[in-house]
């Protein structure tokens, strides 16, 4: 069996600037941090913003056991990134921040402003052998968040026109970097049809929202569906969301202006479908209801998103 999990760790920057305020507050978020993983006890564990790489190493040393840690080299413009944390030893296939070769540049802001074709933050591809001779490819990432920020750094608009087109900029960005995903993950399933991958991090969508489903591949044949157990041509490029397997009362990752939802999502190829694997999202910890101003849990321990946590056998 091997445990593979996400978690948003929620600005891991070591105190001051984007960070906690103090060390005290600091060291307070680690311990709530630690407590989690090791109660978890994950094989890989993808996680996403981290901000300062020397933080996430601090993280690290408090785990019980031995842990290799990865990052990827594309931050965004706060400086957060994604990466992993693992008792197996792992291997950096790539770190990709470009968009899909035939996608264009993405408007990301009013005029002047230039389009980018750039993810707003590095994918990060990596393998593992949880056991001599069987390998298993894992790409994580996080895609352009619903919370908005207007020029100036504000979190409100100017007017309800401003609110419409940033809302269509986040849009326009989550939209094409979820296609540039599938691009990865659709070069890693090339190769073997029975190749072992799991794409997983924050994808600041739900599991209907048509950003996460262009991560899906071909359509059809979904989880608790009658053409689930029935092979078909699209088995091969098809990586199957595994948020219907979580109990229906967890499955929410983060909680928004009062409302459930979950925003952090694994997929795994059909060579990891038989036998289903088991997938819970972990609450234990109170999640604090995010606004429209994402700063305001900077000084509290934990994160604001619950872990999503899968164990494979096959």
């Amino acid at each position: 069996m091997v445990v593979i999990g996400t978690w948003n760790l929620e600005n891991l920057f070591r105190p001051g600037g984007d960070g906690p305020p103090d060390q005290a507050a600091y060291d307070a978020k680690l311990a709530a941090l630690r407590a989690t993983i090791t109660a978890i006890a994950p094989d890989v564990l993808a996680v996403q913003e981290v901000g300062d790489p020397a933080a996430l190493d601090d993280l690290a040393a408090l785990l019980p056991g031995d842990w290799t840690t990865a990052l990827s080299q594309h931050p965004d413009a706060r400086g957060i990134r994604v990466g992993f944390l693992s008792r197996l030893p792992l291997t950096v296939v790539a770190d990709t921040a470009a968009l899909a070769p035939k996608l264009a540049p993405v408007q990301v802001a009013d005029p002047p402003a230039p389009r980018s074709d750039q993810l707003g933050r590095g994918a990060l591809t990596v393998t593992v052998e949880p056991e001599p001779g069987t390998t298993l490819t894992l790409i994580t990432c996080h895609l352009k968040s619903k919370l908005l920020t207007y020029p100036g750094g504000r979190f409100t608009p100017h007017d309800e026109g401003e609110r419409a087109r940033f809302g269509a900029y986040a849009l326009y960005r989550r939209t094409a970097e979820a296609t540039a995903v599938r691009e990865l993950a659709t070069t890693c399933l090339e190769p073997d049809a029975g190749e072992r991958l799991v794409v997983l991090g924050d994808l600041n969508d739900e599991a209907t929202a048509a950003t996460t489903q262009i991560l899906a591949g071909p359509p059809g044949s979904e989880i608790g569906t009658a053409g689930f157990k029935r092979p078909d041509a699209g088995d091969r490029w098809r990586l199957w969301n595994l948020a219907a397997l979580i109990p229906p009362d967890q499955r929410y990752s983060r909680i928004n202006n009062g409302r459930r939802e979950l925003i952090d999502h694994i997929f795994a190829s059909h060579a990891l479908l038989d036998p289903l694997p088991e997938v819970h999202v972990v609450h234990d910890h109170d999640l604090p209801s995010v606004t429209d101003n994402p700063s305001t849990h900077v000084s509290q321990s934990g994160s604001d998103h619950a872990p999503v946590v899968a164990s494979f056998t096959a």
